[in-house]
């Protein structure tokens, strides 16, 4: 009885909030008992509402209970500390519906700490004593708890599933053998086990592996979001203090014009007002003299008229004429025009700039390329409506279909002189340059056709390599004729393989420095890929290989 009264002295001295023993014991208004931090602890999180409640009876009070300890309580408790009995266990020791429970305890019954194999029982650690004590006992196989201990037993024969069959890949028990696995091969279950867990070690090892080497990648793609951003921030900054560089010296530009037509403003203005001071005197004096002739003309006596005429001038007509010349109201017009044309040649080269500055912001890129395309849907995804461009057209060449289709004359064009246009070669350009992922197909007729891409600074005059598609470093060709192909680069010629088909198909992934071409009929099959480094935007390039001969870019679905 003295055993039992201490077990319930020891639940009835146990905090329900952190299921130990109380410490510093506090009794709130509704009776009940809690460690001081932890009451504390729950009301910390109510003060938001203002309202305080009790953890197992919910009664609410308002304002916030003042807690003092229960020096009575405590003396209990540390009573209870000194008996050398252990209180009852905690709640959180005792099985719970998802718990694995004691198979031996009575009662309420506390956790299980191993299962046996072999017994197909699970003990607490107090029932579980004996499989470490006895001799018998420690032969036994101990394993975390299991709910599944039944599952170890044959449901046909009720008993223990130690064998395994190699025949049905399946755990039996010994009487299996007899009957319907009689004849099969099989071996201890233990002995399977042994051989299936080095290859369960060997795949966790990998996955081990797998997950450290990731996490690198991950650690590494962290590191590199942190360079791209420190990066990207410097590169803001720069460009900006190199644009606030620019204007500032636009601005000076500005003031200094303004400045020298001022100057010149002032000098001009003092130039008229010099020749209009001159004038005003002239003017003045000419009004005396009028003024003196009206009063002779006054004078009736001859006596007074005649003395005074010897000192006028000499009568005779007025020759003045103006020496002021006005040239018409343009004043510092040329000033303004040619500020106008320092304007449009600073737009023109921004707008020549602009493709190489975006061009190399948008090669920046972390990851690996994407994977090419498989199917040809996929490559459609990627297709870019290209047109050809009439600036770069040999005059040999005729364009029509919008641009789309070239044909081979036997005699020149009507086009006009342009710098970008192929003089000798029989070539021709696209007007869209060609940055990203993109696809195209060329149809053919009539013989064979050079499909292309190339640099814009590839060279235009003259029968040099350096203007041929394919005899330079600024151009990569297939040559697509009757019976065969050849890709040329860099005046480097490569044997191709591959079905002759009229329609050649184009894939470009310029970041990735990919260039692939493909012959296009009822399947698709790769001809000739290249892998290299672009420095610069790339243009599709045609060049029909005899008279009569087109080849046309095939429109966008």
């Amino acid at each position: 009885m003295e055993q039992k009264g201490v077990h319930l002295d020891g639940e009835t001295f146990s905090c329900s909030i952190c299921l130990d023993l109380l410490k510093d014991p506090v009794t709130i208004p509704c009776g009940h008992n809690y460690c001081m931090n932890c009451v504390k602890s729950h009301w910390d999180e109510e003060d938001q509402k203002g309202i305080y409640s009790c953890p197992q009876c919910r009664k609410t009070f308002t304002p916030r209970p003042v807690l003092e300890k229960n020096t009575m309580l405590a003396e209990l408790v540390e009573q209870l500390k000194t008996t050398g009995l252990q209180a009852a266990p905690a709640d959180h020791c005792y099985a719970g519906p998802e718990d694995v429970a004691c198979d031996v305890c009575t009662g309420r019954k506390l956790k299980a700490f191993k299962s046996c194999l072999f017994c197909l029982i699970s003990y607490c650690e107090k029932h579980l004593q004996p499989h470490y004590d006895v001799a018998q006992f420690k032969k036994h196989k101990l394993v975390e708890p299991s709910k599944k201990l039944q599952e170890n037993i044959c449901s046909r024969h009720d008993e223990v599933m130690k064998i395994f069959c190699l025949t049905d890949q399946q755990i039996i028990c010994y009487l299996c053998t007899m009957d319907e696995h009689k004849g099969h091969e099989i071996v201890p279950a233990a002995a399977v086990r042994t051989e299936k867990q080095k290859e369960v070690e060997v795949m966790l090892e990998n996955i081990l592996q797998g997950i450290q080497e990731r996490k690198k990648d991950v650690e590494l793609l962290r590191q590199e979001l942190k360079a791209i951003k420190d990066s990207a921030d410097k590169t803001v900054e720069d460009s900006k203090e190199i644009f606030t560089e620019m204007i500032r010296l636009l601005q000076k530009r500005s003031s200094d014009v303004e400045q020298l037509v001022r100057s010149q403003q002032e000098t001009e203005e003092s130039r008229v007002k010099d020749v209009e001071e001159k004038l005003e005197q002239q003017i003045t004096e000419l009004e005396r003299k009028g003024s003196e002739l009206k009063q002779l003309l006054k004078t009736e006596d001859h006596n007074q008229f005649l003395p005074n005429y010897p000192s006028l001038p000499p009568p005779s007509e007025s020759t003045h004429s103006s020496s002021i010349k006005i040239r018409p109201l343009r004043n510092f017009d040329d000033v303004k025009a040619a500020v106008t044309e320092t304007r449009e040649k600073l737009q023109d080269i921004l707008r020549e700039t602009w493709t190489n500055t975006s061009v190399t912001v948008t090669k920046v890129d972390v990851l690996l390329p994407q994977p090419e395309p498989k199917t040809r849907d996929e490559f459609w995804k990627y297709s870019r409506q290209i047109t050809l461009d009439p600036n770069t057209a040999n005059t040999e060449l005729l364009l029509s279909e919008g641009n789309r289709k070239v044909k081979f004359m036997n005699q020149p064009q009507s086009y006009s002189g342009h710098p970008d246009r192929f003089t000798h070669w029989n070539q021709v350009l696209s007007r869209e340059s060609l940055t990203r992922r993109c696809y195209w197909e060329v149809e053919r007729r009539g013989g064979g056709v050079c499909v292309a891409v190339a640099y814009k600074n590839i060279s235009r005059a003259g029968w040099s390599g350096e203007c041929l598609f394919g005899s330079n470093d600024k151009s990569w060709s297939l040559y697509c004729y009757t019976n065969s192909y050849r890709f040329w680069y860099n005046n480097v010629s490569t044997a191709v393989s591959g079905p002759v088909s009229s329609r050649v198909g184009v894939y470009l992934d310029h970041r990735a420095g990919l260039l692939s071409f493909y012959s296009i009929s009822e399947t698709m099959t790769l001809l000739h890929r290249v892998q290299t480094t672009f420095t610069q935007p790339l243009y599709a390039g045609l060049r029909p290989l005899g008279h009569g001969v087109t080849a046309e870019l095939v429109k966008v679905k």
